[in-house]
């Protein structure tokens, strides 16, 4: 990017900092990232070289805003507005009113009053399915209303490097003219692998962590569990693979029998399913290691969410918690991801100079 371009950006729902940390390897300035949960203050302060701001979103103002980004003259507002209400399988009528719809029009309002030069929204692609909830439409309106050109689409997350079969529907809007993002960087013939992702870490068995990284952590077994996962075969279903015996009677019932990949194993030369926020449970998908006996580790999943393997999350073993680490990993933009989204910034913004 020529040095003459000045852009800062700050993250709205930064989490432990997916988006900002790929939009800084794009070549974008962060400045700061605010966030409700002050459990993500560590992970994004060490890892973003960027100011943590513990806020909810609706108290923030515009002239809070203006005085992060200085005289700056290119302003980026970002932000990934957390998902659960818009997801398919947390949504039913009656949450309509949910509160939590109400961080899309606050990120809305904060745009209309703040006017940054670009925006960016990242979340689930079911926030466009559900008809009954205008929320999405309403803030694709209010950018056009106030003068930006907005693009969105759902991107599948192999198409960019990032190996795992992550959907997510991202959006992109410019003062300045047409935006999109970048074009694919990968096709089926070279999509990332969870060999190629995590092949290389160290073995463990379950319950255990790696001497020399603590985050490279997988959850206790139970025995039952333990026989459940040496039958269980990559790519494969408890439903195929397990003794009877093994079974559960839950699963056996007619609403659980599509539940086939819950206790599943990954395969090594595809990528990954998509890191949730139970990402190293075995029994919350197929999150099973292909060869080793146990669930994924938190730095796998982290890697796979293309987190740099040196990503910090806690500063030592006596504070790491696995459910809140997990859950941050699960709920986090890919980094990588948000690499792309900066990268199709600074394009758009070069050709719009050039012209």
């Amino acid at each position: 990017m020529d040095a003459k371009i000045n852009i800062s950006a700050i993250d709205l729902f930064c989490g432990i900092g997916g988006l900002s940390y790929g939009l800084r390897e794009a070549g974008i300035n962060v400045k700061a990232g605010i966030d409700i949960d002050k459990t993500c203050e560590y992970a994004y302060s060490n890892n973003c070289n960027a100011e943590f701001i513990n806020e909810s979103i609706e108290s923030i103002s515009s002239s809070f805003l203006n005085k992060i980004y200085g005289d700056n003259d290119i302003r980026l507002l970002a932000g990934c507005a957390p998902c659960q209400p818009f997801s398919s399988y947390t949504y039913k009528d009656d949450k309509q009113n949910d509160n939590r719809w109400q961080l899309l029009y606050e990120f809305s309002r904060l745009i209309e009053e703040t006017k940054p030069d670009i925006v960016t929204m990242e979340n689930v692609p079911t926030l466009l399915t559900f008809k009954s909830a205008p929320v999405f439409n309403d803030f694709v309106e209010k950018l056009k209303i106030n003068g930006y050109h907005v693009w969105y689409k759902i991107v599948y997350s192999p198409d960019y490097g990032i190996p795992q079969k992550r959907k997510r529907l991202v959006l992109l809007a410019s003062k300045y003219g047409e935006i999109k993002l970048i074009p694919p960087t990968h096709n089926p013939e070279n999509y990332k692998t969870v060999q190629e992702a995590i092949g290389h870490l160290e073995e463990l068995v379950d319950g255990e962590h790696s001497v020399t990284d603590f985050i490279h952590k997988a959850a206790k077994l139970s025995d039952l569990n333990i026989r459940r996962i040496k039958q269980s075969k990559p790519g494969g279903s408890w439903k195929t693979d397990w003794d009877d015996e093994l079974k559960l009677a839950c699963h056996l019932s007619d609403s659980g029998k599509s539940y086939g990949s819950v206790y599943g194993r990954m395969r090594w030369n595809e990528p990954s399913p998509t890191m949730t926020t139970f990402c190293n449970g075995i029994g919350n998908g197929r999150f099973g290691h292909p060869e080793q006996n146990r669930a994924l580790s938190l730095r796998e999943a982290a890697i796979l969410q293309s987190f740099p393997e040196h990503y910090q999350f806690v500063d030592k073993l006596e504070n790491l918690k696995t459910g809140s680490i997990a859950k941050h990993i699960g709920n986090a933009v890919p980094p990588k991801l948000g690499e792309i989204i900066g990268k199709s910034i600074l394009v758009h913004l070069e050709k719009t100079k050039e012209s």
